[in-house]
């Protein structure tokens, strides 16, 4: 008889729980886009630049992504494996669903690619910052504007997110009836699968992620 497989580590769940769930943040972002009722903050400016530039969305959010992470340095932000991975995974993902996505009519279609949008967002927000490999570039921009000015993370998220709707908008990135579900639900969506995905600590008492919320929010990547 073979030898049966070694138990999977903490450090393979964790990797796992990391580009799982960064491909379906990507993957639910997509849907949103197919639904066509509006669509998260940062993807307002990424299908704005995408019309403006002739780049698919999945591609502006990669080039966006790593603009976003050359403003760390001045903040002296350090990014991890999740931060790097954060960048080129989402994108892809997202390029990818909609590519086997096909474009959404009627009501009674667009809503619940709308609603299973969110749900997924959520989801996936909670696999990933359970895995705890490091913020996504976008993130790491709040809380080191946080760090450098004494403002608070949700300050820093609201000024951050209006300009960046603000800009996408005038740009002709979607805003309707999805953006605001999702700014209302994400939060709570988010925290559910965080206590869902959460991942215990390991053997020996050492842990495997550290208590607490990070950063003190849910934020997005």
């Amino acid at each position: 008889m073979s030898e049966p497989p070694p138990p999977v580590g903490p450090l393979t769940r964790r990797l796992a729980q990391l580009y799982v769930g960064l491909a379906l943040y990507g993957a639910s972002s997509a849907l949103l886009v197919r639904a066509g009722l509006g669509l998260e903050p940062w993807n307002v400016l990424h299908q704005g630049l995408a019309e403006r530039s002739g780049l698919s969305i999945g591609v502006v959010s990669i080039v966006v992504g790593a603009a976003v992470l050359l403003l760390w340095i001045p903040l002296r932000q350090r990014p991890g494996l999740g931060t790097v991975s954060n960048v080129f995974v989402v994108g892809l993902a997202m390029d990818g669903t909609l590519a086997l996505v096909p474009e959404a009519h009627g009501l009674a279609v667009r809503v619940p690619l709308l609603v299973a949008g969110i749900v997924l967002n959520g989801a996936a927000t909670g696999l990933y910052i359970a895995a705890s490999f490091g913020p996504g570039p976008r993130d790491g921009l709040m809380t080191g504007l946080h760090r450098r000015t004494g403002r608070s993370i949700r300050l820093m998220r609201t000024a951050v997110e209006i300009a960046v709707v603000t800009t996408g908008f005038a740009l002709g990135g979607t805003i309707g009836v999805g953006t605001l579900l999702y700014a209302l639900s994400i939060g709570p969506l988010a925290q559910l699968f965080l206590r869902v995905f959460a991942l215990s600590p390991a053997s020996g008492g050492s842990t495997v992620v550290a208590g607490g919320s990070p950063q003190g929010a849910i934020l997005r990547p």
